[in-house]
């Protein structure tokens, strides 16, 4: 049988969870994406970039066989080779796999800086894709509070260059060294199994696995037990208290408020120390727009040295939502008319002298003549330009104010 070519093809869905991008959005990320690079380089970040793909074992092992994200979020199959591999849910483990494969040990302290595309498998919702992406910041190779501190420093200055440091609050928490937490796990779970009963479904899959992320349960059944379990503070060894003290100190001499959040917890093992957010409310239930700690224990996990490190992570999309309406300045500098085709070369000139000196610029240059005006001045821009003729001669007439607009003339010609 041969194929009806009257019928309609279907056309083809963008996948559940993930977003095209174009014009205010589009801008808006990319001034996020601007704003972190510029930052990062006044910190001495260096840019890295690491694959979009991994060996699955780099992410199970970094991120806990029964955690969510392994269990249920991660993007993982087999390559034609029969290889597990896994597209990153996060930037963190491979960088750290990075580090060590590579000898980067060298370098250490080594500050690092990326940004590009995660993919996980959730629920979609406000501010959360499948396919979404983030910004990152890394120490390796630093075991002094002071670069937790200065971390935290470069994440309240990039807020405070997008201008959304407002109502935006650092909560500050540790979760000790390695003695501290330890003792202070074991009275959780004791804590726990005492309301064994009385804990939700979730919280009792926790309680054997993962008891601290009992803590920061949003389930109301668990937030009575939750929040009579015992805090840290009474387990801190000397060296964790002076660890966390140095940090508060740091941020304090910077001028980087902060409150405590004693119930702020990381349930791997690998966490140490410093754990932190920087949470709003504008984003309803998704109030984390930059978050991370401590994770002194990672890269020996994956099969390194014992190797200290702390970092940060935040979504582009998240920061691209909170920007102010007028916070990016979209206008082109100069939008040319040309109101007759003899001066075409004129103009072409005129756009080449413009784009040249670091102007940006459009032409106006088919339909009518008459009415290429009235449609360029439909174009924002800071100036008009016409370019047209005057008693037999070209003319070039530009029209704006500001300083932009004056600086499109100075570089124009002079008509006759």
């Amino acid at each position: 049988m041969s194929k009806d070519k009257s019928a309609k093809i279907a056309t083809p869905q963008p996948v559940r969870g993930t977003q095209d991008m174009l014009g205010d959005f589009a801008d808006r990320f990319q001034h996020v994406v601007d704003t972190f690079d510029r930052v990062r380089r006044l910190y001495g970040y260096k840019r890295i970039e690491v694959p979009v793909i991994e060996p699955t074992a780099v992410f199970a092992r970094s991120l806990g066989e029964t955690t969510d994200v392994v269990s249920k979020e991660m993007y993982s199959f087999e390559d034609r080779g029969g290889e597990p591999i896994t597209l990153r849910p996060e930037f963190t483990a491979g960088i750290a796999r990075a580090y060590i494969t590579n000898g980067w040990q060298q370098y250490a302290p080594l500050k690092v800086a990326t940004h590009g595309p995660l993919f996980r498998y959730e629920r979609p919702q406000k501010g959360r894709y499948r396919q979404f992406h983030q910004l990152d910041a890394e120490v390796l190779g630093s075991d002094s509070p002071l670069a937790d501190a200065e971390l935290l420093v470069f994440a309240d200055q990039l807020l405070k260059e997008l201008g959304i440091a407002e109502g935006v609050t650092l909560t500050l928490n540790t979760l000790g060294d390695a003695e501290s937490r330890d003792a202070w796990r074991t009275a959780l779970v004791d804590h726990f199994e005492a309301h064994r009963g009385d804990l939700s479904e979730d919280s009792l899959a926790r309680l054997d696995k993962n008891p601290m992320r009992i803590l920061d349960s949003k389930d109301p059944k668990d937030r009575p037990i939750a929040d009579s379990a015992p805090d840290i503070d009474a387990f801190l060894t000397a060296e964790a208290q002076d660890f966390f003290g140095a940090v508060k100190s740091g941020l304090d001499a910077a001028g980087v408020k902060h409150v405590r959040n004693a119930r702020l917890v990381r349930g791997l093992d690998y966490y140490r120390h410093t754990a932190f957010e920087f949470v709003t409310d504008r984003l309803g239930a998704q109030g984390t727009v930059l978050g991370g700690g401590r994770y002194d224990g990672l890269i020996e996990a994956l099969g390194g040295p014992p190797t200290p490190a702390v970092g940060w992570a935040a979504g582009i999309e998240r920061l691209a939502m909170l920007l102010a309406d007028d916070v990016i300045d979209t206008r082109l500098d100069a939008v040319i008319a040309v109101e007759d085709d003899a001066r075409l070369a004129v103009a072409m000139q005129a756009l080449t002298a413009l784009r040249s000196g670091g102007f940006s610029a459009e032409i106006v240059a088919t339909g009518s003549p008459r009415k290429r005006f009235d449609k360029a001045a439909k174009i924002p821009a800071h100036a008009l330009v016409s370019v047209g003729t005057r008693d037999d001669a070209p003319h070039i007439n530009v029209r704006g104010d500001g300083d932009r607009a004056k600086a499109v003339q100075a570089l124009l010609p002079s008509s006759p």
